[in-house]
């Protein structure tokens, strides 16, 4: 009968039976040198075949053929099994946490990122400091300025109010002698602004100007390269009238900012002077510019 092991197994050469001789040789059916006592030609060719059947094939196919001993690295592969389960649950739990961590911090339902508290804090601070680069925000009923006088005749002045630039070297508006811009006070809406040339121009333009200005306005006025030359006793009155307590003494090259008003009856607080003095000044026959911020009341009409 042809059996699996037959098909299986490769054909040895078939043993034939012999004499005995006169020399002593083995007789008819001895067994072959490699066959253990007691074992059959079989057995012995079934399991050298087997052990090569071994070698040439994945452990994931290889044959169980009954009366053999199964592999030992099948065995290892079986054994192995639920180090692949770990790793899959450890996988899965690096993706939860993950995700745990990514929505502590997003929002699904509002689609926005949650910014730290001290972020928030910092953004507010820049657009309180906005207004004219004040330090501190002004009273609802205030209104912020920031007045720079120019550095000797190189760089112009500017005039800042409620974090508008009126006059500036960018907008190309300012000039040599005095720069005043003229502002509503009680809505804020800036009027005109005019510069005058206090070297060589006309000090009649400016007499006309200040006569002209509007009850409850406010002035602003900066200085640049020399703001004194032309200016006479009327001018000086007039200036004064607005609040300037330096307007008498003002000359040839000195530093002056100034915010004042209309029929004023008493001082400006806000105003800074500098005298042109060779032995003080910053520059060259200039001295340093002059910087004036701060809040200025709305008027109630």
């Amino acid at each position: 009968m042809f059996t699996l092991t037959e098909a299986l197994l490769p054909k040895e050469p078939e043993v034939r039976p012999t004499s005995h001789s006169s020399t002593g040789h083995p007789g008819p059916w001895t067994q072959p040198s490699h066959v253990r006592p007691g074992g059959s030609p079989l057995r012995a060719v079934c399991s050298r075949s087997c052990l090569l059947l071994s070698q040439h094939t994945s452990p994931a196919s290889k044959v169980q053929i009954p009366g053999l001993t199964l592999n030992d690295s099948v065995s290892g592969w079986l054994s192995g099994a639920p180090e692949g389960v770990l790793r899959f649950l450890a996988l899965v739990f690096a993706l939860v946490s993950t995700w745990v961590f990514i929505r502590s911090y997003i929002s699904l339902n509002a689609k926005t990122i949650r910014l730290p508290r001290w972020l928030s804090l910092v953004t507010k601070e820049i657009l309180v400091r906005a207004k004219c680069g004040l330090a501190k925000p002004c009273p609802k009923e205030f209104f912020a300025f920031k007045i720079s006088s120019g550095a000797a005749n190189v760089v112009g002045p500017t005039i800042c109010f409620e974090n508008q630039v009126i006059m500036s070297p960018v907008k190309n508006n300012v000039g040599r002698g005095l720069n005043i811009a003229l502002v509503n006070g009680t809505t804020g809406m800036v009027l005109t602004q005019k510069c005058f040339d206090m070297y060589s121009g006309e000090v009649k333009l400016l007499v006309k100007f200040l006569k002209e200005i509007p009850e409850g306005a406010l002035v602003l006025v900066a200085s640049y390269d020399d703001p004194g030359t032309r200016l006479n006793d009327e001018t000086r009155k007039l200036l004064s009238s607005l609040g300037s307590s330096y307007a008498k003494q003002l000359g040839f090259r000195d530093s002056w900012v100034f915010l004042g008003a209309k029929d004023l009856k008493d001082k400006s607080p806000f105003e800074q002077f500098l005298k042109n003095n060779p032995d003080t000044n910053k520059y060259e026959g200039w001295p340093e510019l002059l910087e004036l911020e701060g809040c200025v009341p709305r008027k109630i009409p």
